[in-house]
């Protein structure tokens, strides 16, 4: 499987194990979105690390081939000088650094390859994640579209029901009103035809007939008090005689 291959897979895992939780997309997508710029960070570094060490590679060849250089001035002079042995040890170190600037060059050559794959791999990465992101956006305006459509869908269904409470309270107060009305009416009516008038007299008389007759055993329970008293203070001089 391919770098960006492992990467889409653990971010698709990580992604649906996110999904699965009851939590705020946009929140997870969010979360997905800094996971891959995570994953570009690593990438990155990676590249950095190789050319750091493509870099050490190089200087070291470069100062390889500076002795190569020397080494073969060393046999020349040598030579000149008819110090055959001088030169064959100088020819021997150069032809040794030779070899290992051969190396090093192959290893150089393996690094710069690695560098450009993990470049390319990088932009590949750097462009998916910038789709990603436009996707991110669309996604999280469309959720909370949603969420504010049912958030009004639910304020609908709230005032629906007070709505009904409302019209219930509004047939109580008519039909309260229809009856005060109704009765208003009704008194009206009686007014203007003098049954109110007579209907209010009767009841006074009926007061005043029921005041009088309290009235009369009133009187006639102080008149039979007073009777009392008067016979017991006859009986009492009598008896005093």
């Amino acid at each position: 499987m391919s770098l960006l291959g492992r990467i889409g897979f653990a971010i698709r895992a990580k992604l649906n194990a996110l999904l699965n939780r009851t939590s705020d997309p946009s929140a997870e997508l969010d979360y997905s979105y800094e996971e891959l710029r995570d994953e570009l960070q690593r990438v990155t570094r990676g590249i950095a690390d190789v050319t750091t060490q493509k870099k050490r590679l190089e200087i070291h060849r470069r100062r390889l081939r500076e002795n190569v250089e020397k080494y073969d001035g060393q046999a020349r002079e040598a030579m000149r000088q008819d110090r055959d042995d001088l030169a064959r040890r100088a020819l021997e170190k150069k032809q040794t650094h030779v070899e290992q600037i051969t190396d090093l060059t192959d290893q150089i050559d393996s690094l710069q390859e690695t560098q450009d794959r993990l470049v390319g791999k990088r932009a590949e990465l750097s462009s998916q994640i910038e789709q990603f992101r436009t996707r991110k956006e669309t996604m999280k305006a469309r959720y909370e579209a949603a969420e504010a459509s049912a958030r009004v869908s639910e304020a609908f269904t709230g005032v629906g029901d007070t709505m009904a409470d409302v019209n219930r309270s509004i047939e109580r107060a008519t039909e309260r009103t229809e009856r005060m009305e109704a009765r208003a009416a009704a008194l009206e009516e009686l007014e203007e035809s003098g049954q109110l008038e007579s209907a209010l007299e009767e009841g006074d008389d009926i007061d005043r007939e029921l005041d009088r007759i309290s009235n009369e055993r009133a009187v006639e329970y102080e008149l039979e008090t007073l009777r009392e008293e008067m016979e017991a203070d006859e009986q009492a001089a009598e008896t005093a005689d």
